[in-house]
């Protein structure tokens, strides 16, 4: 019995071993060696794998000094995603920043790498596209540090001296080591340049560089079917039954009992089954890249908003066919909780044109959470909507809290 016990305690050691390294690498797919998992991803590697391959169909390179996890997006067009506070120039401006550290040396300091990207920015194409980058401006040297900070959180330059914010100042200066092999990870995809020959638009650039290879024969065919399923599963916060094509609806109905516990037994996550979708529950946190917000102005309104397009999809007919809500009545829901919550919300709110922001942060959360859908001026309120509803508030002041102590 003794016996027993000791194999069944390391069973479990090994299992939670190997579900804290697959979290890991889901929420770190680029992982330095200094990563407080990667002792456990390398002494596991064959697992992991063994695991991102048969399930999600995802290659795993564990070296020396970093493991890549090679995902595959299931949406590349979902513009919910990617780098906080990121937007179309900083995307530019990453691109190209790799783009000059390849052909760089070992070190290089952050004015050099803004001289290399100004002479980068002078291409043809990228110049029709309206795109100019200067360091004449404050604005673009906050630009050049944010892709900076990108790449130092990635592994791919180390600070030796410097400051990143005295260069925005135009007082100081950064320098880095360049890590080649992270650097040389950076792209997660298995296709060249040659595979967007004939691809224009950026949408079908996306398509070539992550589609997968044509399925043959049956298997091939359920095979590809359960690895995008499987990585909605994984990425996304809820899969909806209506966002699946006709052959994705009929198998996931099918399967996707044993597929949610076989994928909640290897993360830690939570299945959950409603007649409109599924979705794994992260209870932990730690897998979530997008959360509503717990306390402040924010957090309120957001959840206020959550209740009011709940409330508009609750009244539609059959309890869930609502029709989409226009964003003038949005901004002007959220004008007239500006001014009931005036007390509690930031002094901001109630100035000119402030629901117009509060409406933004909040519409952006809840979209990036597939709470809602955004159309042409439109808001559509999606199923999980409905499971937010607010109680009743109380207000904690400070001689509220001195009364406890």
């Amino acid at each position: 019995m003794a016996e027993a016990a000791v194999v069944d305690a390391k069973t479990r050691e090994i299992d939670e071993q190997r579900q804290r390294a697959l979290r890991a690498l889901l929420a770190r797919p680029l992982m330095t060696a200094d990563d407080r998992a990667f002792s456990l991803v390398r002494a596991h590697a064959d697992y992991l794998r063994t695991w991102f391959a048969r399930e999600c169909g995802w290659v795993l390179r564990i070296e020396r000094g970093h493991a890549r996890l090679a995902k595959r997006t299931a949406d590349a067009t979902d513009a919910t995603r990617g780098a906080r506070e990121f937007n179309r120039n900083r995307y530019i401006l990453l691109c190209l920043a790799l783009a000059v550290l390849e052909r760089e040396d070992v070190q290089i300091t952050l004015a050099r790498l803004g001289e290399r990207l100004m002479v980068e920015a002078l291409d043809d194409q990228l110049v029709a596209s309206g795109f100019v980058f200067a360091l004449d401006r404050q604005s673009q040297r906050r630009d050049l540090v944010a892709v900076c900070r990108l790449l130092l959180e990635l592994g791919i330059i180390a600070r030796v001296a410097g400051d990143e914010a005295a260069y925005i100042n135009q007082s100081g200066d950064a320098l880095y080591d360049i890590h080649r092999p992270m650097l040389a990870a950076v792209l997660a995809g298995d296709r060249g340049p040659s595979a967007l020959v004939d691809a224009r638009t950026l949408e079908a650039r996306l398509e070539a560089l992550t589609a997968d290879n044509p399925a043959e024969g049956e298997d091939a065919r359920r095979t590809a079917l359960r690895h995008r399923l499987t990585r909605r599963l994984l990425d996304d916060p809820l899969l909806y039954l209506d966002d699946l094509d006709a052959d994705e609806r009929e198998y996931f109905v099918n399967q996707r009992g044993p597929m949610g516990r076989r994928l909640a037994e290897a993360t830690g996550l939570v299945a959950e089954h409603r007649a409109e979708g599924s979705a794994l529950a992260d209870a932990r946190g730690e897998l979530t890249d997008v959360s509503l917000p717990q306390q402040g102005t924010d957090a309120h309104a957001t959840l206020l908003l959550a209740e009011f397009l709940a409330e508009r999809l609750r009244s539609g007919p059959n309890n869930h066919k609502a029709g989409p809500v226009p964003e003038a009545e949005i901004l002007a829901f959220m004008r007239d909780a500006a001014r009931e919550h005036r007390k509690y919300w930031r002094k901001a709110t109630q100035e000119a044109g402030a629901e117009r922001v509060l409406a933004a942060a909040a519409l952006d959360r809840l979209e990036a959470l597939r709470l809602i859908r955004r159309a042409e001026q439109t808001i559509e309120p999606l199923p999980a909507i409905c499971r937010f509803r607010l109680g009743e508030a109380r207000v904690t002041t400070q001689t509220d809290l001195l009364s406890g102590l």
